[in-house]
């Protein structure tokens, strides 16, 4: 996953699972709220695993996925 997808993530699970819009205008200004507060006080992402954890999880994905 890159950075601009788990950015998006973040938005989805953080912001957008947790309000309800009644527009698109009001949607779009959440968003923009959103990421003003984002950047006002950035993070950078922390990987937790190492690059071989996370390709041996993703073939034992893959394997139980073909084996069906």
């Amino acid at each position: 996953m890159n950075l601009v997808e788990r950015w998006f993530s973040a938005l989805t699970t953080k912001k957008l699972k947790r309000s309800a819009h009644r527009s698109v205008t009001e949607l779009a200004a959440d968003i923009r709220d959103w990421v003003e507060h984002w950047n006002a006080n950035p993070k950078p992402f922390v990987w937790h695993k190492t690059a071989d954890e996370i390709l041996e999880r993703l073939a034992g994905y893959c394997a139980a996925v073909t084996a069906e």
